[in-house]
């Protein structure tokens, strides 16, 4: 082997290797091996390097050990189910959980968002839709964009670094929100919801358009998701979460952020 060919073996191998760092990790949590062999396939098939668990309990030591970037989760799981693993997850960690299940029982979907889920979707599902949902989760909890958004607003003087609304105050830099001068601990994806709200007070912005612009769907999802996380958001922000004063409901259109 001449020192050309052997300096192009060695390019190809570096190469290589940036390009698995680059690729995401999506960990594919489920007890039926068809299921988690067809979401592996198309995966793959997407650039995607993929783990697998088959219950709930060797889901959990994966997050653990091999931090992926979001988890596929279905609800029916041995050993500890989906619902309770979730929990688990987001108590630790900030990654994109999208609930998978054959039930479409309402009450499933809003436990599953109740306890962190970013969405959630019902078997049987067009593959071709769960991999929209898969990108756009991966797209807005990118670490390296928030911190290309982070850099792009401390070198533009005119970008808006701050939001002030009545008692609201929203620190982008930091991803810190205060209601009343008390820090309040959110959630990634709360975070934006408010973030997008508060950018256009007293505006009314609907449900569809909150999915479009905060979760990234180029669809129509379901809209009950952006209604859980406001609930969740409003539990945290308000004094009186049957009469908000700071995110308002808009009766059958959506929802603002009081201009006062």
């Amino acid at each position: 082997m001449d020192i050309n060919e052997e300096n192009n073996n060695s390019e190809v191998i570096k190469e290589k290797i940036m390009k698995e760092k680059s690729q995401k990790t999506v960990l594919v949590v489920d007890d039926e091996k068809p299921i988690v062999d067809i979401l592996v396939y198309n995966l793959k098939k997407e650039g995607y390097n993929t783990l697998e668990a088959n219950d709930g309990e060797e889901a959990i030591n994966i997050v653990i050990d091999k931090k992926p970037d979001l988890v596929l989760l279905d609800i029916m799981l041995p050993k500890m189910d989906g619902l309770s693993v979730c929990k688990k997850i987001r108590h630790n960690y900030n990654i994109p959980i999208i609930m998978l299940s054959a039930k479409d029982e309402e009450i499933d979907k809003i436990l599953g968002l109740e306890l962190g889920a970013d969405d959630y979707i019902t078997k049987p599902f067009s593959v071709r839709e769960l991999i929209a949902r898969v990108k756009a989760n991966l797209r807005k909890n990118d670490s390296d964009y928030n911190k290309g958004t982070m850099e792009d607003n401390k070198d533009k003087s005119h970008v808006q670094n701050e939001i002030s609304v009545g008692d609201l105050y929203l620190d982008l830099d930091k991803f810190e929100v205060k209601v009343r001068g008390q820090v309040v601990e959110l959630t990634l994806r709360e975070f934006e919801v408010l973030k997008y709200l508060a950018q256009q007070p007293g505006q009314v912005v609907t449900r569809e358009t909150l999915l479009e612009k905060v979760w990234g769907y180029e669809y129509y999802g379901d809209i009950r998701t952006v209604d859980v996380t406001v609930r969740r958001i409003r539990e945290k922000i308000e004094v009186d979460t049957s009469s908000p004063q700071i995110l308002i409901t808009k009766r059958s259109v959506g929802y603002y952020i009081a201009s006062k």
